[in-house]
Order: structure tokens, then C-alpha cells, then sequence
């Protein structure tokens, strides 16, 4: 059951994406020829007056096919004929769709669920942060120099120091400070020492401006995450494919619907930023090539995208294949 909770609220997450630049093509005057959700073979399609839909087996993915996005097909209604600014609405509208999905799924978990602020509700006794004269009421609003839109942007930066010093900015009553604390060790874990204010029952106007902070916080730490990666401080011991997610929000969703609506706000969000990477096969991809066309005011040969794509979506199909592997059959580690 949790399984198929799981699979129905990442397909969901796929629909939003491929909604996304369905309705934009469709505003921009393009034909969409198919709307798929998942991969692999249909299992289920419907032709509508101008558009197949169809279900796919494999819950991963997903696809619009536009008329026209090669020169051969360039009549009207074709992707080919719009300017390259038209483009770039249809396809930036799937990531820009699901960060609209996570704000409204967020907003709905901390209206009825209320929220953890970075303010500072208690100071525990004899800790790094009482001997650092850290009060209740205290505003953190930067861990490292790293933007703390919410408290688990704290905690996350926290953790990821170590028990290194950490370098707090505070909004207080005397105006903002700066502390620098060395962590305490507690079971292994560095351990500042002080508890989060708890917003029970916000109104509706503060929830939005909370789901807000939250969505700003899931896309500034999935950035921080692209940054360890590149920097080669991640090994792909650290990745999850299709089976670790699904693993995952199913555990998620064993415990409450809450934390699965959460992870999955999470995913959006990551799907979003990731999706707009600039790497061929990828939204971004496509968004780097049609910005080249709008700078050098000339059109790409067909050959060199078609290479371009074709390149990133052989590499993108070997890295999950390479994750699933690791997922299914070395779930310790390489």
C-alpha cells in the first residue's frame, strides 16, 4: 500500500512536469502530438482531437512530443517556427510547474501542521551555544555564510561542519551578532545546543510566507548539494535512483501522509533544480542552446542538437542504470 502511495505521488510530481509544458505549448500555439507519463511500453493511451495520451510501465519520467522540432517539420504549429523566447517558456513551464506544485503542497502541511522557525526557542544549559551567550528570541539568519531560510537550513549546515567551529549570524534584540561555536560531541553528533522555536497554528498569510522560506530552503540545499558533488566531496555512494526514492517515501509514508506529502514537495523541488541543469537531453540543456540562439542571433544545425541530446541522454540512461544497479544489487556500497 505504501508502495503504491509512493509511486502515485512521484507520478503525480511527473504529471506536474509534463503538464507543465504541455499547457505552454499548447498557449504558444504548438501542436503536442503525445503526452506520456512514465517510460517503456504504453499500458494505457487515449487519442484526443490532436494529442495521444498515453500511461507508460515504468513510473519514471515522462514526455511531451511537440510538432515540428526539427526544420524538416516546420509548417504551422510546429515547435521549429516559434522564437527561440517562445521556447524557452515551454520548456522552463515543467520546472517552473513543479516548484508551483511544492509551494502548494507545502503551504497546505504547515497550515495544518504548523512549523519548526530558525528562531531560537530554549537554550539547552551547559552548551556551546549558552557559553556563546545565545538567547530564546534570537533570529539565526546564516550558518557559514550560508543563507538560513529555516530552521533545517541550520541544522543541515550544522551538520554537514562537523564539529569544526561554526560561524552563526543572528538577528537579537541588541540588533544582528555574530557568534563563532565550537560544537560539543553528543552520541557522535555536533551538537550546538539550543531548540527551535514551535509555530503551532499559523494563519493563513504566515503559512504562505512559510511554505515560501521552505521552498527557498529545499532549492538553496539542493544547489549546496550540487556544489559538494562538483567540488568532489560526494562519492556516488551518496546517490539514489528510481528505487532508493521509492524506498524511501515508502518508509515516509508508513510513519504519515504529512511526510510523504513533504518529501514529496522535496522532489519537486529537486526535479525543478535538476531539470535545469545545463546539460544536453536536459530542460536546461535545451535552455542553454536556444540562449546561444538569441545572443549569436543564428539557429543551430539540426545535427549538432540532435549529437547534443543524444550524447546527454546516453549518459543520463548509464548513470541511472548505474544507480539502479547499486540501489538493488549493492544497497551497502560500492
Amino acid at each position: 500500500m505504501y508502495l503504491l502511495l509512493s509511486i502515485f505521488a512521484f507520478g503525480l510530481l511527473v504529471l506536474g512536469h509534463e503538464f507543465g509544458h504541455f499547457i505552454m505549448a499548447r498557449v504558444n500555439g504548438v501542436t503536442v502530438e503525445e503526452f506520456s507519463v512514465g517510460m517503456g511500453p504504453r499500458i494505457w493511451k487515449k487519442q484526443g482531437k490532436n494529442t495521444l495520451y498515453s500511461l507508460k510501465a515504468l513510473p519514471i519520467g515522462g514526455s511531451v512530443k511537440m510538432y515540428g522540432e526539427t526544420e524538416d517539420e516546420a509548417g504551422e504549429g510546429s515547435f521549429f517556427s516559434k522564437s527561440p523566447l517562445r521556447k524557452i517558456s515551454i520548456i522552463a513551464a515543467g520546472p517552473i510547474m513543479n516548484v508551483i506544485m511544492a509551494l502548494g503542497v507545502l503551504f497546505v502541511v504547515v497550515l495544518f501542521n504548523g512549523y519548526s522557525s530558525n528562531v531560537v526557542g530554549e537554550v539547552l544549559p551547559d552548551s556551546p551555544a549558552q557559553a556563546a551567550g545565545i538567547t530564546a528570541g534570537d533570529r539565526i539568519v546564516r550558518v557559514n555564510d550560508e543563507k538560513a531560510y529555516t530552521f533545517q537550513d541550520v541544522s543541515t549546515y550544522i551538520a554537514y561542519n562537523g564539529f569544526n567551529d561554526v560561524t552563526l549570524e543572528l538577528e537579537t534584540e541588541e540588533g544582528t551578532v555574530i557568534k563563532k561555536i565550537t560544537p560539543m560531541d553528543s552520541e557522535g553528533r555536533p551538537l550546538v545546543g539550543f531548540v527551535p522555536e514551535s509555530v503551532e497554528n499559523p494563519g493563513f498569510i504566515e503559512s504562505v510566507g512559510e511554505s515560501v522560506n521552505q521552498a527557498r530552503s529545499l532549492i538553496t540545499q539542493t544547489l549546496f548539494s550540487l556544489k559538494i558533488l562538483f567540488t568532489g566531496r560526494a562519492s556516488l555512494n551518496d546517490f539514489g535512483g528510481p528505487v532508493t526514492i521509492f524506498k524511501i517515501s515508502s518508509e515516509v509514508a508508513s510513519v504519515s501522509l504529512w511526510g510523504l506529502a513533504s518529501f514529496a514537495a522535496f522532489l519537486s523541488i529537486n526535479l525543478a533544480v535538476l531539470n535545469l541543469i545545463p546539460f544536453p537531453a536536459l530542460d536546461g540543456g535545451w535552455i542553454l542552446i536556444l540562449l546561444v540562439e538569441i545572443i549569436t542571433r543564428k539557429r543551430l544545425p539540426d545535427k549538432f542538437v540532435g549529437v547534443w541530446n543524444t550524447i546527454g541522454f546516453v549518459v543520463l540512461m548509464s548513470f541511472m542504470l548505474l544507480i539502479t544497479f547499486k540501489d538493488i544489487f549493492l544497497p551497502g556500497g560500492f
